[in-house]
């Protein structure tokens, strides 16, 4: 049955549920409300990793790479069954939130709602997203190169420094045969420029929370979900929002 534009409105009317597949690697996005800062000092920053840490271990989900913003946060993370990634982080985003709060002296949601996901191809695509993810804040031009940025897996996946909430990827593992050949292949990696066509793609997976991916992989991921797991037709209107 052929997706129409008459489907897509209906379809939007409800909210559909997240893409969601045991062992599928998804990447997260966490963003602050009203886009206000999640973060205001080192110290947040510090208390925010210690929550996900302990949420890592208490759900067994594993996390790749992750890039903490001013006012957002990217994490690619695989989860070892469905619906455990969704626990995850509404345990642990209220955990942090309400550090934040009494320590801040405030009150009120943090959060902008629904963190948003979408589901990721292994090989090729998981490697582009930890890319896409720790060069974060060079595109921000916070810094001029991901290794000054303290506050994400860069260090741990493209400099071999040990980071207890990183677990490689697959992908990352059959790098090289040993930790240093890893970073020194993945490091390699970032002399290629992530193209713009490559970065527009992967925020529109992400904001309309499908399966970015091999069309094998799209189709693999309808046919578990029994839904449509590519994005909207390039007619449709989009939403403005803010960059991811």
């Amino acid at each position: 049955m052929p997706w129409t534009t008459d489907i897509w409105r209906n379809v939007g009317m409800a909210r559909l549920p997240r893409p969601d597949i045991a062992g599928v690697p998804q990447h997260v996005v966490q963003r602050g409300n009203n886009r206000l800062p999640c973060f205001l000092d080192d110290e947040d920053r510090q208390r925010y990793l210690q929550c996900l840490k302990e949420a890592l271990l208490r759900y067994g989900c594993a996390l790749h790479a992750y890039v903490l913003m001013s006012n957002h946060v990217h994490l690619l993370i695989t989860p070892p069954e469905t619906g455990v990634l969704s626990r995850m982080m509404q345990t642990f985003a209220r955990n942090y939130a309400g550090l934040f709060n009494g320590r801040h002296g405030r009150t009120g949601t943090l959060w902008e709602g629904r963190y948003k996901s979408c589901l990721v191809d292994s090989e090729h695509y998981v490697l582009v997203c930890s890319r896409y993810i720790e060069l974060n804040p060079v595109r921000a031009w916070m810094v001029g190169d991901p290794s000054e940025h303290p506050w994400s897996s860069y260090h741990a996946n493209a400099l071999s420094k040990l980071d207890p909430l990183v677990t490689p990827h697959a992908t990352l593992l059959g790098l090289g045969r040993d930790p240093e050949e890893r970073a020194a292949a993945y490091r390699g990696l970032f002399s290629e420029v992530l193209a713009g066509e490559t970065i527009a793609e992967i925020r529109t997976y992400l904001q309309q929370q499908r399966a970015w991916g091999t069309d094998r992989f799209r189709a693999q991921v309808e046919a578990k979900l029994k839904r449509f797991a590519g994005v909207r037709p390039a007619h449709r209107p989009r939403k403005q929002t803010a960059p991811y």
